[in-house]
């Protein structure tokens, strides 16, 4: 995977770029001005982020896999250590499919009814392979959900979720609280 040079980042225009971040270059950003990117993360190659008016909020150590794409009007925020396997959709807002509206961005606003909402993934979140997030969801810090889920709902802290659509079958462990601590300490020692 060939990433961006520095220079490369720069010329983008992100709202904020931290330290070490990785973005392929075969990675397409919209409206780079409304993204920002925290330390040590890392974009795939043919991921797709489209920032709208909320704009996309990226942590520290967060990986977006390939194939992804990160999409909406609303606010997306991907908190701290979250990670996003490959082919996962989170959208911020969505058309009205009831027929009551036309569809689509070729149509003038006047004639739709699109839902914006904001998503936020929490820290150390994790999100497979497949899954679709939809507007206004919320996944709780440490959550984990399954491959090939269609999440519709918030999810609780450490909870994990599967399915179409998403439900929780289970508590996550907390272990890895500990191994952020460790982890922290030796790129930022006090």
């Amino acid at each position: 995977m060939s990433f961006l040079s520095e220079a490369e980042l720069a010329a983008l225009g992100l709202a904020q770029v931290g330290r070490d971040v990785r973005i392929s270059r075969l990675a397409s950003l919209h409206n780079a001005a409304n993204i920002r990117i925290g330390d040590y993360s890392r974009v795939d190659d043919f991921c797709v982020l489209s920032a709208g008016e909320g704009g996309i909020e990226i942590g520290r150590n967060v990986h977006v896999a390939v194939y992804s794409c990160l999409i909406g009007r609303g606010k997306i925020t991907l908190c701290d250590f979250a990670n996003i396997s490959s082919r996962v959709a989170i959208y911020a807002s969505n058309d009205d499919y009831s027929g009551t509206w036309m569809t689509g961005p070729t149509v003038p606003a006047r004639f739709t009814n699109i839902t914006v909402a904001p998503v936020t993934i929490g820290r150390h979140a994790i999100v497979g392979s497949g899954t679709v997030i939809l507007p206004g969801v919320s996944v709780g810090e440490g959550a984990a959900i399954g491959a090939l889920s269609l999440v519709t709902l918030d999810c609780d802290s450490f909870g994990v979720y599967v399915g179409t659509p998403a439900r929780k079958i289970k508590e996550r462990r907390r272990d890895l609280l500990a191994h952020e601590r460790d982890y922290l300490l030796t790129v930022s020692p006090p």
